[in-house]
């Protein structure tokens, strides 16, 4: 089954063409880091208008690096929830337009949901799982069972991790975005402040109150004119945020009895994530398991096909329609 991917929730335009979730021919996809990086941030109305201008091209690269055409291609599959709600937009009328014009079945996918299955994507990930996604715009816990259900356990109550990234990274003077930039530091750095990791009941999890310590610190030390050292302030940082996330993780796996621990997102890029991980004796039991190639960390079509596959192979309410609408809400439950 050959799915057409296409992802344009936040500042990448991405189209993708998967074969049964697994076999990726091409995973096109044009960023605008550059764009929004003089503005310390994603600028919704720029982002929307450089999808308009790119998803064309994108769209035909990733049929000529396939060579495969439409009449290949056995469903589309397109975000519609969560993310900006005009970058949204263009990628769903564009896939409205081809699954008309092409006369394709039409599956809307939740941008979540499309990022836990890029660790799908190359990988075995053993059932049940805890499948963690981390990035710029979200951070939650989710079991997943055998049957690929999805449970909502815990999520951050107010940043996400790697929005924490981006907001001390300006505090500290440096670049957009903050996640690589910070990690870059942060192997210069000695942990020598004490920052305080959040004491969040259950599998909750909460960043605003790291990135504060940092700006408070940050501030005494400039009210007395003092200097302080930015590589050990992102190491402290970055040591602190992993932590939070590796004690909930270790928490949510040891209480389901997961056989893996999937981590997606951005932040699943950060090497520093994945040592402390892999590292870990609590976690020795369990398959750790991160997106296969970098590519995949970012919001990319690929997984947005894969999770389609996912989608039809195991439930019976896919909407096949062109009725659905985009929607900023990510719209997952707790049990």
């Amino acid at each position: 089954m050959k799915i057409l991917g296409i992802e344009s929730s936040c500042d990448e335009t991405s189209i993708a063409i998967v074969e049964d979730g697994k076999k990726v021919y091409s995973n096109i996809i044009s960023t605008q880091i550059d764009i929004h990086k003089k503005y310390g941030g994603v600028v919704p109305e720029i982002a929307s208008r450089h999808h308009i201008q790119n998803i064309s091209y994108v769209f035909y690269e990733c049929l000529e690096k396939a060579n495969i055409s439409m009449d290949d291609i056995d469903y589309i599959a397109v975000t519609n929830r969560p993310g900006l709600i005009g970058s949204l937009l263009v990628g769903l009328t564009f896939a409205k337009g081809l699954a008309l014009k092409y006369d394709k079945p039409l599956i809307p996918i939740n941008h979540i949901e499309g990022h836990i299955y890029s660790t799908f994507i190359e990988n075995d990930v053993k059932l049940p799982a805890i499948t963690i996604v981390a990035s710029g715009g979200h951070t939650s816990i989710y079991h997943m069972d055998e049957n690929h259900n999805l449970n909502l356990m815990g999520e951050t109550l107010d940043d996400a991790i790697g929005e924490a990234y981006d907001k001390v990274a300006r505090i500290i003077g440096l670049e957009y975005p903050g996640g690589p930039v910070i990690e870059k530091y942060a192997k210069d750095g000695n942990y020598n402040i004490d920052i305080p990791i959040p004491n969040i009941k259950g599998y909750d999890l909460s960043f605003s109150g790291i990135k504060t310590y940092v700006t408070n610190y940050i501030n005494k030390l400039n009210m007395k004119n003092e200097s302080y050292n930015i590589n050990d302030i992102a190491k402290s940082f970055q040591c602190t945020a992993v932590e939070h996330l590796k004690q909930k993780a270790i928490s949510a796996v040891l209480s389901t009895n997961a056989k893996s621990l999937a981590i997606a997102g951005g932040v699943s890029a950060n090497t520093y994530l994945r040592e402390v991980l892999y590292s870990s004796s609590e976690l020795k039991d369990v398959d750790i398991v991160f997106p296969k190639k970098m590519e995949y960390c970012t919001d990319n079509g690929a997984m947005i096909a894969a999770c389609a596959y996912y989608v039809l192979k195991h439930t019976k309410n896919t909407e096949n329609s062109l009725e659905f609408d985009a929607t900023s809400t990510k719209e997952f439950h707790r049990n």
